[in-house]
């Protein structure tokens, strides 16, 4: 009895740090589309350019989760930043349908914003 207790601690203990490192990514592209929307208000800047800041977005929140997720596990954590990526991606997707009810994006943007989000985290894992 005593093991399977350790066993579900690990697992809560993995769980609550992923979870940390994701809430850290989701603040971090709170901020950075703050400054977005300022930097368009402010600038009445095109929508390419405001396409390159959301990319930028996906690419450090990510690289910022997968960073933090790689510090708190300590082992593989090229394997934490691809997970911490890919969950970033499948909340960020449920939400736009949610909130869209469907996807609008394209499948070459879909894939596109898919790739940059693990390879944003992977690289933040790889780093730490």
């Amino acid at each position: 009895m005593a093991m399977k207790q350790l066993k579900m601690n690990v697992y809560t203990n993995v769980a609550v740090r992923v979870m940390k490192a994701l809430l850290a990514a989701y603040v971090v592209t709170g901020l950075l589309l703050l400054l977005i929307a300022g930097l368009l208000y402010r600038f009445q800047l095109d929508e390419g350019k405001v396409q390159i800041g959301i990319i930028v977005t996906y690419i450090l929140s990510c690289f910022v989760g997968g960073f933090l997720a790689g510090k708190m596990m300590k082992s593989r954590q090229f394997l934490w930043g691809v997970l911490l990526g890919l969950l970033y991606f499948l909340v960020m997707t449920l939400v736009s349908v949610a909130v869209n009810r469907e996807l609008q994006s394209s499948t070459s943007g879909f894939i596109t914003s898919f790739l940059l989000c693990m390879g944003g985290g992977m690289l933040g894992g790889m780093l730490s």
